[in-house]
């Protein structure tokens, strides 16, 4: 059920000047939380509030969060798993004691220099422990588009619209923000030998943290999944196209996705989301039964999120000649097929146990508008349509250099508009380095 508060009011004001700035994707009705490393090298929880990071340590020091002590030992934690085994009430309490604490008019103003650290100064980390990742295949615009490529006489296979559609990641080698996609090596035809990925693609996906997770053998209800999910993220789930489609049969995916995959560091919350969820997309009219347990009439009406999210692309050559990043690609996250819960619900519905900090991907995000998709492999039919640059510029996949960046934002009438950050990365050639 969504519970809109006080830590909602779009004319709330925070004493951190950077949080009042009109489009920071940071103010104080967002509150996200995240890991970073300062000089000493030791990793601690923070909040992003504006362009400062909120050490949450330094605040239990000052006594001004003693309403939630016992939350205490969670937050001194060097990752955020103990607090989101704790689940959404006691991430629902930290939010309202931090809105409190960060508040214009708090008399927490007056130890600002001890609680903050500029943003642009610390490294952020991977904010969980992430045990297994799991990536999902949602978009129904996605999975049309890339069968009609390889199978236009049935581009969207049978089981897509009666289930979310998954494959098991690789949790070792998911990366925050900021980290080089170094180009894979693999093999892409009978002949070809180990050679670097000549396709090298990004995917534009949201990533979805568990909370408390679930026994062995047990299950999650959709009703429930509102509890196990704690917040999300963005997600670059890097790809090699020649490998992955040299590899992937009959098993899926290998090599072509398991070199890397990029985080950005800080957690939304699913109470921060709450003025941004929406009805669940339409499945349109000649769409079979779903299952009992993958609908409800509360998850019709707003099992949605509303995300606004954006693709940019900048060459070594923009660098250089100062050029900005072109805007490649965007998409609204409210328009995937199925939903964040819908998916939490399916993965653990033969009683597969997930845990805390687990990460779900959602597949790439595309819309239906083909010119908005969230991957080149959609944007340049396959290679054969290159993407023009503002410099003269063309692109069918990546390039070495080439530095690409997600966005995210969430926008509605009578709220205060938030954000999740940066997920970019430069691709470094094989071997680096």
């Amino acid at each position: 059920m969504i519970e809109l508060d006080h830590t909602h009011d779009a004319n709330a004001a925070s004493w951190v000047s950077s949080a009042q700035i009109e489009d920071t994707d940071f103010p104080i009705q967002n509150l996200p939380l995240g890991v970073y490393q300062a000089g000493d090298g030791a990793s601690r929880i923070g909040v992003a509030i504006g362009t400062q990071v909120l050490d949450l340590g330094r605040a239990f020091d000052t006594g001004l969060l003693s309403q939630i002590s016992d939350l205490e030992a969670a937050c001194r934690e060097p990752s955020l798993n103990t607090l989101m085994a704790m689940g959404r009430p006691a991430a629902r309490r930290l939010r309202h004691a931090l809105f409190d604490l960060l508040k214009a008019g708090s008399p927490a103003q007056q130890h600002g220099d001890t609680l903050l650290l500029d943003m642009a100064q610390v490294m952020m980390l991977v904010p969980a422990r992430i045990g297994d990742f799991t990536d999902f295949f949602t978009s129904i615009h996605h999975a049309r588009r890339t069968g009609q490529m390889f199978r236009p006489d049935t581009p969207l296979q049978p089981n897509f619209r009666h289930l979310p559609v998954a494959y098991h990641g690789r949790a070792s080698s998911i990366v925050a923000d900021g980290t080089p996609c170094v180009r894979p090596l693999g093999q892409t035809g009978a002949e070809s030998g180990y050679t670097p990925s000549k396709r090298l693609d990004f995917e534009l996906e949201v990533g979805i943290y568990v909370g408390p997770g679930n026994a062995l053998g047990s299950r999650i209800t959709l009703e429930e999944a509102e509890q196990q999910v704690f917040g999300l993220c963005l997600l670059n789930d890097w790809s090699a196209r020649d490998i992955q489609r040299w590899e992937s049969q009959p098993l899926g995916p290998f090599l072509a996705k398991s070199f890397m995959s990029t985080v950005s560091p800080w957690v939304v919350t699913l109470d921060a989301l709450a003025p941004f969820r929406c009805a669940a997309a339409g499945r349109g009219d000649d769409a079979p039964p779903l299952a009992a347990f993958l609908n409800s009439r509360e998850h019709e009406l707003c099992g949605g999120v509303d995300i606004a999210l954006g693709v940019s692309l900048q060459t070594t050559r923009m660098r250089e000649e100062r050029r900005d990043a072109f805007a490649v690609s965007q998409a609204r996250f409210a328009d995937q097929y199925w939903s964040i819960f819908q998916m939490l619900t399916h993965h653990a519905s033969n009683g597969c146990n997930l845990r805390s900090g687990d990460l779900l991907g959602s597949g790439t995000v595309s819309d239906a508008d083909a010119r908005n998709s969230g991957c080149l492999l959609e944007l340049t039919n396959n290679g054969a349509e290159a993407i023009v640059l503002p410099n003269g510029e063309t692109r069918t996949y990546l390039e070495d250099g080439d530095y690409v960046e997600f966005r995210g934002r969430c926008n509605a009438s009578g709220y205060r508009s938030i954000g999740f950050g940066r997920c970019g990365a430069t691709i470094r050639p094989a071997g680096y380095p």
